[in-house]
């Protein structure tokens, strides 16, 4: 089931790049989070979604919102990910699947892999309450970010 605005996210841990956890939790009360979750680390169009997100961390984060990106690779591949490209936000490992699946954000049969993220994006206020939700079927596409920054203000 997808999430919608209104719902109450789902709370969660993952692993970071550097094997570190992070707690959606841990922003509840702080800070807005955008949930970026993307197909897989070094893709053409994922690295195009998560450098474009990147190149305005400062309109995010004007916004007092903390991003951060979601796959099913494994943290030691995001890591490397990261570090090619740069990024300045945290990138997430779902290598389990539980968090996309509670999401709403998992495909069923992605080029013949079973169980990757589909390119989605949530905006969850401070509140714990998502205020945007966005599920791509098509990989080829990326998120509206103009919707999803207009969420944040």
């Amino acid at each position: 089931m997808t999430l919608k605005t209104g719902d109450k996210a789902p709370l969660f841990s993952l692993k970071n790049s550097d094997g570190e956890d992070v707690r959606l939790e841990d922003f509840i009360g702080k800070k807005n989070v955008v949930l970026l979750f993307f197909p897989l680390a070094f893709s053409s169009v994922c690295t195009d979604e998560l450098c474009h997100v990147r190149d305005n961390i400062k309109k995010y984060e004007s916004l007092d919102a903390e991003i951060l990106g979601i796959s099913v690779d494994s943290f030691f591949a995001l890591k490397a990910f990261k570090k090619e490209q740069n990024l300045n936000f945290h990138l997430l490992s779902d290598f389990n699947k539980n968090v996309s699946e509670a999401y709403g954000a998992l495909y069923d049969d992605f080029y013949g892999m079973v169980g990757v993220s589909k390119r989605s994006a949530f905006v969850v206020g401070k509140d714990g309450i998502i205020k945007y939700a966005e599920v791509l079927e098509k990989a080829s596409e990326i998120p509206d970010f103009d919707k999803v920054q207009a969420a944040l203000a």
